[in-house]
């Protein structure tokens, strides 16, 4: 095959060297992406979306899913799989006329295969525009060996898997809406029978005739369809690998291995969760993971039919894409932390509580304390669901007969039961959560007013909730409780409740920022139940003629959606915009590099295990890092569970994490071994006290920077630790 690598070669320089010329020097990083052509490319797209109607708008959403076939399944696959270097790094003499980038991603070529990929689209939606988008992929693909970062085979590879990829994705969905719309969706099946292609004559009365509740359960289909589609998708985005584990996910991947009735700083419930995915799907990321996608597929199903009978199955469906749009409940779907389980179990609490009290049920109020102890078994705030509980039987008069019922109170009790594994375990550890909450909340000091933490509350949980979801939520709020015929409006009791499940929430976390540092994510539970009342609350106001619910929702998925997008895949923005995030503000960042860090440090430690004839552990300065490295390392993996675990976390006289609970962690025992010190720094830095008191020697191996696609991602200090004291 010598034959085909050098007509390869001759090709690139042919294309390389001999072609150049003023006039191509100019045109081929334009076609490449400039920052005008993809402003231009960008601002099309806009057009389209705007004033393209049903086909424009079709024909983005397909370049969409083609975007994510190609480019992000196929061609990524490739070359992480091929790691072919580029021309440049292989043949100095190359003449590179744009930046180096990532120097082993040749093969194929992602450029070619996008423009090949949105040329196929366009052509089968528009058979004349392939007199624009055919010439416009040969000049994208030419451009890339003219810059000297592709070779010929690379682009040629790129244009194949574009347009095959462009081909099966139009015709798939299109065929899937032939088969799904007659069978599913009839009713919009016959106004528009294919997504591409225009009906000879429109047939508007299709809909208009329709009963009213053939429209509503298509609507429902559509909604369950979306919750189906997101759940595959979250899934397939699990299992590429695109996110490595965060600190906090390994941390309590390593309670799943050592499951008991609960933890030093939280409680069983996010243990059990990783325990239940890793045995379905091994301890990989999707097995890791897999219950987050899985919950925020159950949130969406219990709310469709709710919220469809409180307002409209339309209504529903919208609600349901803006969920999707809030950065906090997205990320909630992708990484497995309490808070998924814990919004989970609140959103069960709202709905069966709910139905306990408009219908009297007993049988639902103890769906509703088995709920509650759902919550308190994934994180400590059932006291608030219960105080929320609480408000609402005291300020909506026509509920306040409850506290006369049984239902209420049997399920506190089994709220409570739920409990005991928590305090059980507490009582033989000396109650040490209790310390390390008031310690996390601030309670351990006396409380000196500030505002320093309340400005970083502001900003931060607007951009978590969506600013505009967030403005229309506060704005319903207000709105709501500055009626003075508030008790006389549609479904009253509904939003006070719904305002009691999830207002106090807010405002505590509010409040208590004026004491201590609050984490943006703790308002979680909050933001279900705001939305629910936001979403009931507009819907009567776009039915009284209003048309600003339109404008709100059309301007947080404005916002919404490609913030959610880039929280996927940070890479995007430069693919689309030629400029990166800095690496301090990449979001991604602390889902990445750690694979690379494992690595570097076991590399460093079998180099040591060599050079000094015995064994060298791994010491963490952090828990997280530690998981990780446990994760990570298949070395570490293997000696989970045993009486030397290979990476440990440093040691302390009092309990600082969970570490401290297990025996095998406390290296004060381990003679005849040295230790590799591990801790992420900025600059490097002095050796801790500590280490000098546990060994004999202690010695800085200087400073090590993880990168990832000349990325820098992390950096740690290596200290060798040798000789016990």
């Amino acid at each position: 095959m010598d034959w085909l690598a050098s007509i390869d070669l001759a090709g690139f320089r042919l294309v390389n060297q001999t072609w150049s010329n003023p006039v191509f020097d100019h045109l081929m990083p334009f076609l490449s992406g400039t920052a005008l052509s993809r402003a231009l490319l960008i601002g099309l797209w806009i057009s389209l979306l705007i004033w393209g109607r049903f086909r424009g708008r079709m024909f983005l959403a397909f370049l969409i899913v083609g975007l994510l076939v190609s480019d992000t399944l196929i061609t990524n696959s490739i070359k992480k799989s091929v790691s072919r270097p580029r021309p440049f790094v292989t043949h100095p003499e190359t003449v590179l006329r744009v930046g180096r980038g990532s120097e082993y991603r040749s093969f194929p070529s992602g450029h070619a295969c996008n423009a090949a990929m949105m040329a196929t689209i366009a052509f089968l939606f528009w058979r004349r525009s392939w007199r624009y988008g055919v010439p416009i992929a040969l000049g994208v693909g030419l451009s890339r060996p003219y810059l000297g970062v592709h070779y010929p085979s690379d682009v040629l590879a790129g244009w194949s898997i574009g347009a095959l990829s462009g081909v099966g994705v139009t015709f798939g969905l299109d065929g899937a809406w032939q088969w799904i719309g007659q069978n599913w969706f009839p009713v919009w099946w016959r106004r528009r029978p294919s997504l591409r292609i225009d009906p000879p004559v429109a047939i508007p009365e299709a809909t208009a005739d329709a009963p009213p509740l053939v429209l509503e359960e298509h609507w429902l289909r559509l909604g369950r369809l979306l919750l189906w589609a997101l759940l595959i998708f979250r899934l397939v985005y699990l299992a590429a690998g695109v996110i490595e584990l965060s600190e906090d996910e390994a941390y309590q991947w390593l309670w799943s291995k050592h499951l008991a009735l609960s933890y030093y700083s939280k409680p069983p419930g996010i243990a059990v969760a990783q325990w239940i995915g890793t045995h379905l799907w091994g301890d990989t990321e999707l097995g890791v993971r897999f219950l987050s996608p899985v919950m925020a597929f159950g949130i969406g199903w219990m709310l469709l039919t709710p919220l469809a009978r409180w307002t409209s199955a339309r209504t529903s469906v919208l609600f349901l894409v803006a969920v999707s749009a809030t950065p906090l409940l997205a990320v909630g779907s992708i990484l497995i932390t309490i808070d998924p389980l814990l919004v989970l179990f609140w959103t069960a609490a709202l709905l069966s509580g709910w139905r306990a009290i408009s219908e009297d049920s007993t049988k639902h109020w103890l769906w509703t304390g088995l709920w509650c102890g759902g919550v308190f078994l994934s994180k400590y705030s059932s006291p608030f669901l219960w105080a929320s509980f609480g408000l609402f039987l005291l300020v909506w008069p026509p509920a306040r007969a409850q506290w006369r019922r049984p239902g209420p109170w049997l399920a506190l009790v089994i709220s409570l039961l739920c409990t005991a594994p928590v305090l059980w375990w507490n009582q033989e550890h000396g109650w040490i959560t209790l310390r390390h909450l008031s310690e996390r909340g601030g309670l351990d000091n006396a409380w000196h007013p500030t505002l320093n933490f309340l400005f970083d509350f502001l900003a931060a949980v607007p951009a978590l909730m969506n600013p505009v979801f967030f403005v229309a939520s506060v704005w319903a709020a207000a709105a709501f409780l500055s009626s003075s015929k508030r008790r006389s409006l549609p479904q009253a009791g509904l939003l006070v409740y719904l305002l009691c499940l999830g207002g106090p929430v807010f405002l505590w976390f509010f409040a208590y920022t004026l004491r201590a540092r609050v984490q943006p994510n703790w308002i979680a539970p909050a933001v279900i139940p705001l939305f629910l009342f936001a979403t009931v609350w507009w819907h009567h106001q776009f039915r009284s003629g209003t048309r600003v619910p339109v404008r709100l929702l059309a301007g947080g998925l404005a916002i919404g959606l490609p913030a959610v997008v880039l929280l996927h895949e940070t890479a995007l923005l430069e693919k689309l915009t030629g400029y990166s995030l800095p690496e301090k503000v990449d979001p991604l960042r602390r889902v990445r590099g750690h694979r690379a860090m494992a690595q570097a440090v076991e590399k460093r430690r079998l180099e040591l295990e060599k050079k000094e004839g015995r064994p060298v552990f791994i010491i963490s300065d952090h828990y997280g890092r530690a998981g990780l490295m446990s994760f990570y390392l298949p070395s570490a993996r293997a000696t989970l569970g045993t009486e030397r675990p290979l990476v440990t976390v440093r040691s302390s006289d009092v309990p600082e994490n969970q570490f401290w609970f297990w025996p095998e962690h406390r290296y004060a025992t381990r003679t005849g071994a040295s230790a590799l010190y591990v801790m992420e720094v900025n600059t490097e830095q002095a050796i801790p006290e500590r280490l000098k008191s546990e060994f004999a020697s202690v010695e800085s191996l200087g400073l090590v920077d993880i990168t990832e696609h000349q990325r820098h991602l992390h950096r740690i200090q290596l200290l060798v630790c040798r000789g016990k004291l």
